[in-house]
């Protein structure tokens, strides 16, 4: 199997490069170096047809579909986030499983104020995915956009309310915030460009069914 250019696969650090590494294995791709304890953004595998470039988790529908990238793993929050155009998206691998929910400093009555349809000020790194759910309440919600620490914003009383992502809630809890409503389930998908699936058609397509063949074998 031989392409012009390399195959290109986008991922992120952290847990969903890790939990890629298993599937990537499955069609026979291995990264080369420990990407943890490098600075590097574009790595080499054991195939020389494919590489693999490191960007941020919001980033790789955005390279993916400008083609910087062949294909990439992204989460469901970020997909929603970016609007999914000009992505193909064929596969959940069902990995970097989570959540993503509202939390409030402990003692604020969450409850009471939706019930009252007061004005919420909401902190928060998904303002795509807060605004609808918060619309379909009847809640009326000023965004505060930010990347990091969220925590902090009910604490100082920046916000009200953040919507984030949540897998054990340890964060929230050593931050004195509790979760008071799920707004969805987060897992993985795979997100391929619709240019590069008719120009690579093959490698990608075998990218694609061993992704497929090992979702379906760890879920038997």
């Amino acid at each position: 199997m031989s392409t012009a250019t390399p195959v290109t696969i986008a991922l992120s650090k952290g847990r969903i490069f890790e939990e890629t590494v298993p599937l990537l294995a499955a069609a026979g791709i291995e990264v080369t170096e420990d990407v943890e304890k490098s600075r590097k953004l574009i790595f080499d595998t054991n195939r020389p047809d494919v590489r693999v470039v490191l960007v941020r988790a919001s980033a790789v529908p955005v390279y993916v579909q400008y083609g910087g990238a062949d294909l990439g793993v992204s989460g469901l929050d970020s997909l929603i986030e970016h609007g999914g155009q000009g992505l193909y998206q064929p596969l959940d691998l069902q990995i970097a499983k989570c959540r993503v929910s509202v939390a409030v400093r402990n003692g604020f009555d969450y409850q009471l104020a939706v019930k009252q349809g007061a004005r919420l000020r909401i902190a928060t790194k998904y303002p795509e995915i807060a605004r609808n759910f918060f619309a379909k309440k009847g809640v009326h919600v000023d965004m505060v956009k930010l990347y990091g620490s969220m925590e902090l914003a009910p604490l100082t009383g920046m916000a009200d309310a953040i919507v984030d992502l949540v897998s054990t809630g340890n964060t929230l809890k050593a931050n004195d915030l509790v979760e008071v409503e799920p707004i969805m389930d987060i897992s993985s998908r795979l997100v391929v460009n619709q240019a590069s699936l008719k120009l690579k058609q093959a490698p990608l397509r075998h990218i694609i069914d061993s992704f497929a063949a090992a979702v379906a074998a760890k879920n038997n």
